[in-house]
């Protein structure tokens, strides 16, 4: 993850070089390679590079067109290269083109309608003087991050991170408080794709567009995920053949780098497959082994997920490194100092994931894959639903006991055919009707759950429109049964969630310059799991049923006949709590509480849990942990930040 940076005078104003050299030493921890901007006259677009891919080591950005005095900064990874030089008639340019330059040539050559023609992860801007305009875009699953500001009439502000464009003295600094509330009920991380906690910087949504000229800004989308016709394929060895080749040309995209490559691994279907076939890729290449990086519990014998993990592990080919939670001190005190300096305080959860990627970095590497999108790509959504609603009862009866079976008593099959049958035969006038009549007493039943277990203020909740923001909420997480499978699974993943979820990972890993790839959000292969069945998702309670099938006799069956889904990310959290929380630095125990305006009553610091003192239950934990943070991320942002 490079990043990109730049600001546009809409009023004419020279750009001060004081300005980007303000603004690049903001990113300079996500690029630590190399730190370089231009300016003529209102504009400048600035870079600060981490070298993650062959191209990027002898690509000068930011890249200019003699011809055309075109200028571009790209924070990218283009998996079509090869298609693109074919198709631009610059296949004798491979060698000395860069994927910035690729852009900015396709850009030249189909303007806007450039983006037509990318695949891969990217986030771009570009300055073209022969219409004073300003053109960039985000990937189309937002893999690469992009906030802007905008002052119309003055300035148009963009980086990879908000603290580059809050730098600015002319950027407004106010802090979001609708933001505050979605974290402190702990449910509204997706509400949008737009928000952050800055009242006046924006997030460029994925798949979306902007230009800015002098007069104006425009922002569209440029591409929509839309499902085409339903894959009919003899067999399920052929559905798992056709699956394997798109994920192993995904995956393979993802090993294009300027070093060596690690991954993720726990003991689930996602990473584990990621795994089974980079390694394979890379023995092929003469570039093993691959190294993984897992996060581990004390004792095997107790632990399904560690369990899973040495399992894995027995494949050939790979290099692992155990994170324990048991040991977290191997990785003190980094691991404290980020876990306390958050750019959002969603991220405080993320200690495992950190840990991981602070031992990937502590190894040199510069890009770790995972499997993130996994779940959200290869889940069956409402498939009982849709079997009732066919008449299948019996059908549906056995993937509700098989789903019993697998995930254990906290999904009933009685349950989920209860939920089935009420979206299959509730008429869409009648569910109408419901939800004006009884949703109002049950949301407020639910806002004030939330708020309870939050100790969130009742004032601050009106003041922010809490109520209002669930049940915005609550109306995307709606599955409408009335439209076909594949479009309702491509709302799914079209859902905030997976944005905000890609974006935490983004920010857990810049601090370390680490890059996050994602086989599964390959669109490539996003669309080819559209395309799929049912049955291919799901079968007799097996979740991601076509990933087992095609990972059969490379994955270790513990890997892949695993019920269930063990998680350790809250024993990585709570571990850390322990020693931190006494310490004078995070403590700040002698400083007003920047809470009162939030939380009633306000959160007493000194009455927090302490070593020794850790609450019993993981709710008081979370809770007293996330108000801790919130604290900690009010005080570091109390004022607008500084560049070097």
């Amino acid at each position: 993850m490079s990043g990109v940076f730049g600001l546009f005078n809409q009023d004419g104003k020279p750009v001060e070089r004081s300005e980007m050299g303000a603004m690049a030493s903001l990113l300079e921890r996500r690029g630590p390679d190399r730190t370089a901007f231009w300016s003529e006259g209102p504009v400048g677009l600035g870079l600060t590079l981490l070298t993650t891919t062959p191209e990027l080591a002898f690509e000068p950005q930011p890249v200019r067109h003699g011809a055309s005095g075109c200028v571009i900064v790209a924070d990218v990874r283009l998996d079509n290269r090869a298609e693109l030089l074919a198709a631009l008639d610059l296949a004798d340019r491979g060698q000395i083109l860069g994927d910035a330059g690729l852009i900015l040539e396709a850009y030249l050559a189909w303007g806007e309608a450039c983006l037509d023609h990318f695949l891969g992860d990217f986030a771009f801007m570009l300055w073209d003087p022969r219409h004073q305009k300003l053109f960039g875009a985000r990937d189309h699953f937002g893999l690469r991050p992009f906030y802007y500001h905008h002052t119309p009439g003055r300035f148009f502000a963009f980086a990879s991170e908000p603290k580059a464009i809050l730098v600015l003295p002319q950027t407004p600094y106010r802090i979001n408080e609708a933001r505050i509330a979605d974290f402190l009920v702990n449910q509204l991380e997706g509400i949008d794709k737009t928000c952050t906690f800055f009242e006046e910087v924006f997030r460029l949504p994925p798949a979306h567009c902007v230009s800015v000229t002098p007069e104006r800004m425009a922002i569209r989308r440029y591409w929509t995920l839309e499902p085409g016709e339903e894959l009919r394929l003899p067999s399920d060895g052929a559905y798992a053949e056709a699956f394997l080749e798109v994920f192993t040309k995904a995956v393979g995209c993802r090993l294009r780098s300027h070093g060596p490559v690690g991954s993720m691994l726990s003991g689930g279907m996602d990473s584990g497959s990621v795994v089974a076939v980079a390694k394979e890729i890379l023995a092929e290449q003469g570039r093993g082994p691959l190294q993984t990086f897992s996060a581990v519990g004390p004792d095997p014998e107790t632990c399904v997920e560690t369990r899973a993990i040495h399992a894995a592990l027995t494949m050939s080919g790979l290099d692992p490194t155990l994170i324990c939670y048991e040991h977290l001190e191997e990785l003190m005190p980094e691991l404290g100092e980020l876990s306390w300096n958050l750019d959002e305080p969603f991220d405080n959860h993320m200690t495992l994931v950190r840990a991981m990627y602070l031992a990937a970095h502590r190894k040199g590497l510069k890009v770790l894959l995972d499997g993130v999108g996994g779940d959200v790509v290869l889940s069956e959504g409402s498939y009982i639903a849709r079997l009732i609603r066919r008449g299948r009862w019996r059908t549906a009866y056995r993937e509700a006991v098989g789903q019993e079976r697998f995930w254990g008593q906290a999904y009933p099959a009685w349950h989920e055919l209860y939920k089935g049958a009420k979206a299959a035969y509730s008429p869409p006038s009648i569910r109408s009707v419901h939800r004006k009549l009884f949703n109002s007493s049950r949301q407020s039943k639910h806002l004030f759950q939330n708020i309870r277990e939050s100790s969130i203020s009742q004032n601050f909740a009106k003041r922010a429109h809490l109520e209002e923001r669930l049940i915005s909420l609550e109306k995307l997480e709606s599955a409408d049964i009335r439209l076909s499978y594949s479009k309702e699974r491509a709302q799914s993943i079209d859902h905030p969630y997976l944005t905000v979820g890609r974006e935490r990972y983004d920010r857990t890993a810049s601090p370390l310059g680490v890059e996050p790839r994602d086989p599964f959000l390959d669109r490539r292969l996003v669309i080819f799991c559209l395309s799929l069945p049912g049955n291919q998702k799901v079968y007799r309670g097996w979740p991601k049923i076509l990933l087992r099938r095609s990972m059969l006799g490379t994955l270790p069956n513990q890997v892949c006949w695993r019920k269930g889904k063990q998680h350790l990310g809250w024993s990585f959290t709570q571990k850390l709590f322990t020693p931190i929380a006494e310490g004078d630095d995070f403590a700040m125990r002698h400083q007003s509480n920047p809470l009162h305006h939030y939380v009633n009553p306000p959160l007493d610091i000194d009455s927090s849990p302490h070593c020794g003192e850790i609450p019993t239950k993981p709710s008081n934990i979370s809770t007293a942990f996330a108000h801790k943070h919130l604290a900690a991320w009010l005080r570091n942002h109390d004022a607008r930040p500084r560049g070097a």
